[in-house]
């Protein structure tokens, strides 16, 4: 005979879980903050004003479908310059760090914070949407458009 009970999980892993939860969230928002500040410096230095990052998810995979970099209303190529980009280690007090190309970190901090924010993007549906980056006003703005299937019945019996 198989026991089919589950086997209870000790209240200190939830807590422990829970914990690792809430610094890997505040590592992550730090981190962000950092790696926004060090992009827009180096899209300013190149003389970049706007970067607009389209993305589309579904079927559980989703992709950066373009970058496109403007200098007034002229479109540029990106610098071929390097930043350090830094991400937390879950359950760890270790932090990541990874030296990008503009494009490439572009591309991570989209991810991060789609993931920050719609963590199932990709998933069924998923969704799609802009990010604009707006270097003088050091701002990211997400444009999030979320698809759904829906399906309504009705059954009667007189």
């Amino acid at each position: 005979m198989t026991d089919t009970q589950p086997t209870p999980v000790p209240a200190s892993d939830f807590a422990d879980y829970d914990q690792n939860n809430r610094e890997h969230a505040r590592n992550t928002d730090e981190l962000l903050a950092s790696n926004k500040t060090a992009l827009f410096a180096a899209l300013a230095a190149a003389g970049i004003e706007t970067v607009a990052v389209i993305f589309d998810g579904y079927g559980d995979s989703g992709q950066v479908e373009s970058i496109e970099a403007k200098a007034g209303a002229e479109i540029v190529d990106l610098p071929t310059d390097a930043i350090d980009i830094a991400r937390p280690v879950w359950g760890s007090p270790e932090i990541e760090r990874q030296t990008q190309s503009i494009r490439e970190a572009i591309e991570t901090l989209a991810y991060d914070f789609l993931g920050q924010i719609h963590t199932g993007w990709a998933n069924s549906e998923g969704a799609y949407g802009d990010f604009i980056f707006d270097v003088a006003a050091r701002k990211i703005t997400l444009d999030y458009n979320e698809r759904r299937m829906e399906s309504d019945n009705s059954r009667h019996e007189f």
